[in-house]
């Protein structure tokens, strides 16, 4: 049985959310304040997170923040407003993907699966101890290292450069990488990934696209040996 942490001031809704998912074991855990959620988080370990952003105490954006700066565990936030821009800020901000309301269960039944599903893929292939040159990650402490000093990476920044690691020497397009790490196409207009790789680049001294290259009008490419 998976257990979930639901940040949810919707009493009905998270209700709703609780009575469905526990036909399909799913233990289901609600607080319904943003500030608590963290030391609830730390206090259940739940294996998946589903949020609302309009929460009393703090916004859900910093809460996804906050659990993606201490764990890589799977996010869907859920939500009421309709603007993309807030779509594409809380991806930025850890989240892995992104359901609207009103909520249908079945769809988020098969979010939560599909990611949940991504996990344990993720763990089945990637080592516990990754070193590429002056690069290495230990995925159990979920840890980056460049030139011994370490590197603080964001969720969406961190499953990132794993995906570009897995196909190390090969072009990985937009619409790769987003199937990859959130299960969706590209639509064109996302640029989440390329966002995130400009801070990549910034974060591990790859100023001159050497490390994480740019093929353009093909998509990008792990250079594993130009990490010395």
């Amino acid at each position: 049985m998976y257990k979930v942490m639901l940040v949810e001031d919707d009493h009905r809704l998270a209700s709703l959310i609780d009575e469905y998912l526990s036909d399909y074991e799913f233990n289901v855990s609600i607080v319904s304040r943003g500030d608590t959620a963290l030391s609830f988080f730390n206090k259940i370990l739940p294996d998946i997170v589903i949020l609302d952003l309009m929460l009393p105490g703090l916004d859900g954006m910093a809460v996804c923040r906050q659990i993606s700066n201490v764990s890589n565990v799977p996010i869907i936030i859920v939500t009421a407003r309709e603007d993309s821009f807030d779509e594409v800020l809380g991806l930025e901000q850890g989240a892995d993907d992104y359901v609207n309301k009103p909520v249908k269960p079945r769809i988020l039944l098969a979010r939560l699966r599909a990611l949940l599903r991504r996990g344990r893929m993720e763990k089945l292939q990637i080592s516990e101890e990754l070193t590429i040159g002056k690069l290495s990650i230990s995925k159990r402490n979920r840890q980056v290292f460049w030139r011994g000093l370490p590197v603080e990476l964001s969720n969406s920044e961190y499953k990132l450069l794993l995906t570009l690691i897995e196909s190390a020497g090969s072009v990985l397009s937009r619409d790769d990488l987003l199937k990859k790490i959130r299960g969706i196409e590209f639509d064109g207009m996302d640029r989440s990934i390329d966002n995130n790789i400009s801070r990549l680049r910034r974060k591990l001294d790859d100023d001159s696209a050497q490390k994480i290259k740019t093929i353009w009008g093909e998509g990008y490419l792990f250079s594993p040996s130009a990490w010395d």
